[in-house]
């Protein structure tokens, strides 16, 4: 029998990369959606009928964060992820054959901004601001339900590397001479970014602020690893073993197109540069040191688990896609 995969909010770099592998290999792959989909959101019959007798949904709907923290943009951050998880726990429950397991996507970010020690999900810190607040409710609300015959599993995923993507734009700024590391340092809050809780609080200097990154092929394997081993639900870090710092991951990847020398950037720099690109600095200021806790101990083996051959692949990858301009 063809296996079923329904691949909810499909659209972006991961979900267009699991669904071309599962393809790949004989799968029926169904996607829920905006437009284009099998089945839209607010349709929900529609999705109760694409999700009858699946092997697997994955939901990875969510408006992306790389943008500024406005009230607007906040508010469509959490209700695209909150309602759209609500939506799928209704038609999980509507099935009478339900998919047997649900991954929904979350992130690492959920930790708090970590220099001394790295965070697992046995004895990780959850942290506090805006962003913290969102990766909360959208667990809050994928743990709510009573769905008895469907194990869930909530994806805390690192950054995810990739042709296509927040690797790119770096590759881009490295190869302009800029690729050097993103420094922390004061900078005065604003009484409605405090309040909202967008403000990044000055943290580690030099470019050491942590930085955790799962490859996408690591992401689908662990996936499938996790499909195996139906002993484990809950929450599970998607990240490598071998988190790296700003510093070294921009060195990487100057090295990786050829480029000798990157100029650095200090906060006053990410701040303007932010607000003109309209994203926010707790992107690449965060220190996030997430470790695999619960995969590393259940026996995965990680196809990319080292940072510097990581990049170079995707480097490579792109290059033979755009024909030698990557």
């Amino acid at each position: 029998m063809t296996e079923h995969v329904v691949l909810a909010g499909a659209s972006g770099f991961i979900g267009q990369h699991l669904a071309a592998a599962y393809r790949a290999r004989g799968a029926r792959v169904s996607t829920v959606g905006r437009s284009g989909s099998d089945a839209s959101w607010g349709d929900t019959a529609g999705i109760t009928a694409l999700l009858e007798g699946a092997d697997v949904l994955v939901n990875l709907a969510g408006k992306s964060v790389d943008c500024r923290y406005g009230p607007e943009n906040r508010a469509e951050i959490l209700r695209s992820r909150v309602e759209t998880t609500r939506e799928l726990a209704e038609a999980v429950l509507a099935c009478t054959a339900p998919p047997a397991v649900w991954f929904n996507s979350s992130t690492a970010t959920i930790y708090r901004h970590a220099e001394d020690r790295p965070m697992t999900e046995s004895t990780g810190q959850i942290g506090t601001g805006f962003s913290v607040d969102v990766a909360t409710a959208w667990e809050r609300e994928f743990f709510a339900p009573d769905l008895p015959a469907t194990r869930r599993v909530a994806l805390r995923m690192a950054i995810v590397l990739g042709d296509g993507s927040a690797l790119v734009p770096l590759m881009g700024l490295a190869r302009a001479g800029l690729g050097g590391p993103q420094l922390d340092g004061p900078w005065p809050a604003t009484r409605a970014r405090l309040a909202a809780g967008t403000h990044h609080r000055e943290g580690a200097g030099g470019g050491r602020q942590k930085f955790s990154w799962i490859h996408v092929d690591d992401v689908l394997g662990s996936i499938e690893w996790l499909r195996e081993h139906e002993e484990v639900d809950g929450v599970v870090n998607l990240s490598s073993p071998n988190p790296a710092d700003n510093r070294t991951m921009m060195g990487i990847v100057r090295r990786a197109v050829g480029m000798p020398v990157g100029l650095p950037a200090t906060r006053w720099m990410l701040e303007l540069g932010t607000a003109v690109l309209r994203t926010e600095t707790e992107l690449v200021l965060k220190s996030r040191w997430v470790l695999p806790e619960r995969l590393v101990e259940g026996g995965y083996e990680f196809v990319h688990p080292h940072l510097d051959e990581a990049v170079k692949g995707v480097v490579s990858e792109r290059r033979q896609r755009i024909g030698g301009r990557g």
